[in-house]
């Protein structure tokens, strides 16, 4: 797994196992065509990568100028990973790294940025260990739009499997989805109508 583009362009990323079954690392396949998509708000941009794994997503935001990124992930082994992949590309000064449950609630997350983030991924594991589907992505929209954690031009991009039902949080809107094989990635923004 390497960065794709910007300023660590083809640096190996340090990944985990396999046999770690609930982290599914977005492809890079997938990474591609989404900062493709989002290039344009990516420079200057706080990025919020929850779920993080290995933290590809935000290192890859950085990369490509994000001005900062907070990396969000419960198992302790990821976290270290995490932070072996922000030290190993020199990420350190723009980098936070934190251990927490996401399902927990998001509003803590005003520490990290008061203004909220401009950008938020979040690609929630698929599956248990049993191989069962969890479905967190509505709830962690929930929980999202409850800590008001975006800021005002700011959206969300969840991924998540096809099958899975997501629906968008009263007050926001899902604008835009995506189909990648068995995965769908969508696009979460607050609803410009709403009062």
């Amino acid at each position: 797994m390497k960065i794709i583009a910007g300023t660590r362009k083809g640096k190996q990323l340090f990944s985990v196992p396999k046999t770690k079954t609930s982290v599914k690392p977005i492809s890079s396949r997938i990474r591609q065509s989404v900062f493709d998509m989002i290039r344009p708000w990516l420079t200057g941009s706080l990025f919020l990568d929850l779920y993080a794994g290995t933290g590809a997503s935000g290192l890859e935001a950085l990369s490509r100028g994000a001005q900062k990124a907070v990396f969000v992930e419960m198992d302790r082994f990821c976290v270290k990973v995490i932070e072996r992949n922000v030290a190993h590309l020199g990420f350190a000064e723009q980098a936070v790294v934190v251990r927490g449950n996401v399902l927990s609630g998001l509003e803590w997350l005003k520490y990290h940025s008061h203004e909220g983030f401009d950008l938020v991924f979040m690609g929630p594991p698929y599956r248990d260990e049993e191989g069962l589907p969890l479905h967190y992505t509505s709830k962690t929209l929930e929980l999202a739009a409850a800590g008001n954690i975006l800021t005002p031009g700011g959206f969300i991009v969840a991924q998540h499997h096809k099958k899975e039902p997501v629906a968008a949080p009263p007050g926001y809107e899902l604008y835009r989805q995506v189909k990648y094989g068995d995965t769908l990635v969508s696009f979460v923004r607050k609803d410009k109508n709403a009062s």
